[in-house]
């Protein structure tokens, strides 16, 4: 690729903002920056050296996004990787590296249940998961909640000691569903690393929370 790394960015993002990326909070183009810089982090610790399709796999990943309780939500990373074909030949990748691409995209999601074949795609998966971690995921996980008119946690048992779990219904209870077995699904040990850092600002969240409500810390 001729292209300077800071032209495809420019390219990329350009190209998100004109598929209405920034209309998703979650899921936004600052999204995508966090992802890529992510990603970053974690090739260089694993020392991967392909950074033009790191990042244009980090920003197109989920060109194609649906609402969690969409009946195809599943199937939206491999509509991102169709949708992704056009752009990459645009960008002028070629046909090997798009499919590479394409394949890294496909397999990111968690609901779509694809295995990484390749460390392009070990590494994005990875970037993209530590986003529902830390800080950062904390605000995502409230904010795609209140988007679907979900209650932040069930009043009467905020942390599912007396009922099942159920983040279908309630913020709180995706953290032990979902958010923190995600360090131990990561494909690479410097994305792990990172993880597990991220997890614990969650657990003193949990820990703060249920303080406030005059409840016992879960042990999650």
């Amino acid at each position: 690729m001729a292209q300077s790394a800071e032209a495809l960015q420019a390219a990329l993002r350009d190209v998100l903002a004109r598929h209405g990326a920034d209309s998703d909070a979650a899921h936004d183009v600052a999204h995508a920056d966090r992802v890529w810089l992510n990603a970053k982090h974690i090739a260089a610790g694993e020392n991967f050296d392909d950074l033009p399709a790191l990042m244009a796999a980090a920003y197109l990943h989920d060109l194609v996004t649906l609402p969690k309780d969409h009946p195809d939500r599943a199937r939206a990373s491999q509509m991102s990787a169709s949708a992704a074909q056009p752009i990459l030949l645009d960008q002028g990748f070629d046909p090997e590296k798009i499919a590479a691409i394409q394949h890294a995209i496909a397999a990111h999601s968690f609901s779509a249940n694809i295995p990484c074949d390749t460390p392009l795609a070990r590494i994005l998966q990875d970037a993209d998961r530590i986003e529902s971690l830390g800080a950062i995921g904390l605000a995502r996980c409230f904010a795609v909640s209140g988007g679907l008119n979900r209650p932040l946690f069930d009043e009467p048992d905020p942390f599912a000691t007396q009922r099942p779990l159920d983040d279908s219904q309630f913020a709180v209870d995706h953290f032990k569903a979902k958010l923190l077995r995600l360090p131990d699904t990561m494909q690479t040990k410097t994305g792990r690393d990172l993880a597990q850092k991220r997890a614990k600002v969650l657990r003193v969240f949990l820990q703060n929370l249920a303080v406030e409500l005059g409840h016992d810390a879960p042990d999650w």
